[in-house]
């Protein structure tokens, strides 16, 4: 049981959160032609976007109901109206997505009563599914938003078992798969194979894979999201064999779909780590009857042996990990498997599952919060996203990336991370990152007549060039 610490400062200092508002924005890019409608300023959306496109490398459709002075002080529904009857005239969305942002909550705008009046006035689009929720960036992170939109699309666009007359299991293969915020579109690919190897159709709740992995597609340009989880598939969610739910932070949305559709769900903190995905494949097996594939025997078997050829440099490492609650609780387990301890744990928000890490503390902060804790509690190796690249500088300790955002490199939104596979490759990593640090090696003997130019890898995994030796003598 890890002691939770409250945030003592006035202010953040390099601030470690995405807001809310991102978050629910990239739950709804996980659903094909759907489009996110911002409600705030246009600042808002704007950086937003930057964040999105930066780390994914993709076009990003986002829209603002540009909300200025004069609707911050006199009113701001009308631009929702307005802004919603746009984009439904114009692109014909198969889903409109209206989170709030810090402005819109601080002036006391009401979407839900917007979005009642766009009914009233405009019927000719009462087709368009219009999904609006709280989404305040003053409070929570990007996982909690993610979350709060799933939960919304289910309470507005799942129905009811009594009133649809689905009935749990009649799609003997189908099974529901919602997903936290901290799955990349590569862990989703590795998921959704996963559960394909028993027989299983998977049907994802977002499916960023889909939208979000970075393939080159035939249309050239589109106002809304290309890939994606059908809406229409929303329907089919209470004939499902079973749920499965991965992330704690997704506990509030499964219950909600638990309401609607009585169909029964299996949940779980993560899929990073031997045991967790051990879990998984054992109820995958239950579902199926269906033997384990030897695939997944193969690649648990290589995953173990890593576990020991990795323990060497693992095992007493001194970690520190800054990202959001579900990403920090799993990265914490998978270290614990290998004999490490985490030593400093900064996240920017409550959750329940913190309680339930195996470490000292956690502490609710920034990065600031993450520098001096590291330097106080002599951490070796650095977990977070892009903005600790500066801070693992500073203290001269190697960085994985991990999270969102990542933008000073390429492919991290794309990196598989859960599996027997994105376990293993986790663990060389980490491992190669470790020797760096040369701990209780022996310096090697070069000789001076030696000829040959030689190299070493920086933090960044980055190949310098010395002078050789004799040039140096």
């Amino acid at each position: 049981m890890a002691e939770v610490l409250k945030r003592k400062k006035a202010l953040s200092v390099s601030p470690l959160k995405a807001s809310q508002t991102i978050g629910a924005a990239l739950a709804f890019l996980g659903f094909h032609r759907a489009m996110p409608m911002l409600h705030g300023s246009q600042g808002c959306t704007a950086f937003g976007k930057v964040f999105f496109v930066r780390h994914f490398r993709e076009p990003i459709p986002l829209q603002t109901t540009a909300m200025d002075q004069v609707a911050a002080v006199m009113g701001s529904e009308e631009l929702v109206v307005e802004g919603l009857k746009a984009i439904c005239s114009k692109n014909n969305p198969s889903l409109v997505g209206v989170p709030t942002t810090g402005l819109a909550e601080t002036q006391g705008s009401d979407v839900n009563m917007a979005v009642g009046q766009f009914r009233n006035r405009y019927p000719e689009y009462a087709h368009i599914p219009v999904v609006p929720l709280s989404a305040p960036d003053f409070s929570g992170c990007l996982e909690s938003g993610f979350a709060a939109a799933v939960k919304a699309i289910i309470e507005t666009l799942v129905p009811q078992r009594k009133a649809a007359g689905t009935q749990p299991g009649r799609r003997r293969k189908q099974v529901n798969v919602l997903v936290n915020a901290s799955l990349t579109p590569g862990d989703l690919e590795e998921l959704k194979d996963t559960i394909e190897l028993f027989g299983l159709r998977p049907v994802v709740i977002p499916d960023l894979s889909d939208s979000l992995d970075g393939h080159l597609s035939d249309i050239e340009f589109s106002p809304l999201t290309v890939g994606g989880t059908s809406v229409d598939e929303l329907a089919t969610l209470g004939d499902a064999r079973a749920t499965l739910v991965v992330g704690a932070s997704m506990d509030a949305a499964a219950d909600a779909l638990h309401k609607q559709t009585d169909v029964p769900d299996h949940r779980f903190d993560h899929l990073l780590g031997l045991a967790a995905f051990d879990a998984f494949v054992q109820v995958l097996h239950e579902l199926s009857a269906e033997p384990v594939p030897e695939k997944l025997q193969r690649r648990r078997a290589q995953l173990q042996d890593a576990m020991l050829d990795t323990h060497f440099m693992l095992g007493m490492g001194r970690f520190a990990i800054a990202g959001d609650p579900d990403l920090v609780h799993a990265f914490n387990e998978m270290l614990n498997a290998v004999g490490a301890e985490t030593v400093v744990a900064v996240v920017p928000s409550r959750a329940d599952v913190l309680k339930r890490m195996n470490c000292a503390t956690v502490q609710i902060g920034d990065l600031e919060d993450l520098e001096a804790q590291a330097q106080a509690n002599k951490a070796e190796l650095l977990i977070g996203n892009s903005h600790a690249v500066e801070i693992a500088r500073r203290l001269q300790l190697p960085l994985l990336r991990a999270g969102f955002p990542q933008y000073d490199q390429l492919g991290g939104y794309q990196r598989t991370w859960i599996g027997y596979r994105g376990t293993r490759q986790t663990l060389f990593e980490l491992a190669n990152r470790m020797l760096q640090l040369e701990k209780g090696e022996i310096e090697p003997y070069r000789s001076v007549l030696a000829q040959k130019p030689e190299y070493f890898e920086d933090n960044d995994g980055i190949a310098t060039t010395f002078e050789s030796s004799a040039t140096r003598h």
